[in-house]
């Protein structure tokens, strides 16, 4: 087993924290605006999960950066070519069902993610996953359920389930593709391998989609780009327009 260096496992750490970030941001953009009372809040509770976990990730990689910053500040004060979220959570929210099609797909990545982080050699990136896991649990549960009932729903609700799983299954193919950092820290025990830990999603989201009536598309295209900071959609800008707007016109106000 050989070490991760430093920058590796921060690298690997702001991944993980960008992640839950742009994806929190995103579903918190239903706020006020779900089809229903209960799926509003069911979806501002999984967004405020989802940043609870984005601090403790990017608290972990100020640490382990030792430049003195902290989650606020790699949240609030990076640039778009310094993110290195997946490219599937940045897409747009679309409608109800394309959001939950994302959160599902993601969800099953994550969870996947997780549990294997749990044993992971490193003590501190071990412990945030075991917290995190139980309520990420909860969300792929929520989503995955979500995705049988409106796929083996009405053809309306079928039609609108389909269309979401054609426009975002490209971006699933992203979580797999290893670089540097993933055969880094894989090597050193922190972080899974990621051809086992898609065999382990392939399994998860088949069955749930065979339930949901939906044919997953053909072909192994994959957008990327995201997670190495090369290259992110049109959109991560206008969302970090949004989320960080008020720091930059702000900087350093406290209340």
């Amino acid at each position: 087993m050989s070490d991760a260096s430093q920058d590796q496992v921060f690298e690997f750490l702001c991944r993980m924290g960008d992640n839950t970030l742009v994806l929190g941001h995103r579903v918190s953009e239903w706020c006020g605006h779900a089809p229903v009372l209960e799926e509003d809040i069911a979806l501002a509770n999984t967004a405020l999960d989802l940043i609870g976990q984005t601090q403790m990730w990017l608290g972990l990689a100020g640490e382990i950066e030792d430049k003195g910053r902290s989650a606020d500040d790699l949240a609030m004060l990076r640039d778009v070519w310094d993110f290195r979220n997946l490219l599937l959570v940045e897409q747009p929210n679309g409608d109800f069902g394309q959001t939950m099609m994302r959160q599902f797909l993601f969800d099953a990545w994550h969870l996947a993610m997780l549990r294997a982080l749990a044993g992971a050699s490193h003590e501190q990136i071990a412990a945030i996953a075991a917290k995190s896991v139980k309520e990420v649990q909860y969300h792929v549960e929520r989503s995955g359920d979500t995705v049988i009932g409106l796929g083996d729903g009405t053809s309306e609700s079928h039609m609108r389930m389909q269309n979401a799983l054609n426009l975002l299954w490209p971006y699933v193919g992203e979580m797999f593709v290893p670089d540097a950092v993933d055969d880094a820290l894989a090597q050193a025990g922190i972080a899974p391998d990621l051809v086992h830990l898609r065999t382990e999603f392939d399994t998860h989201v088949g069955a749930v989609l065979a339930d949901a009536t939906l044919i997953v598309p053909e072909g192994d295209f994959a957008h990327k780009g995201g997670k190495t900071g090369f290259q992110h959609s049109e959109h991560l800008g206008h969302v970090l327009t949004q989320m960080q707007w008020l720091q930059r016109a702000y900087p350093g106000a406290t209340w």
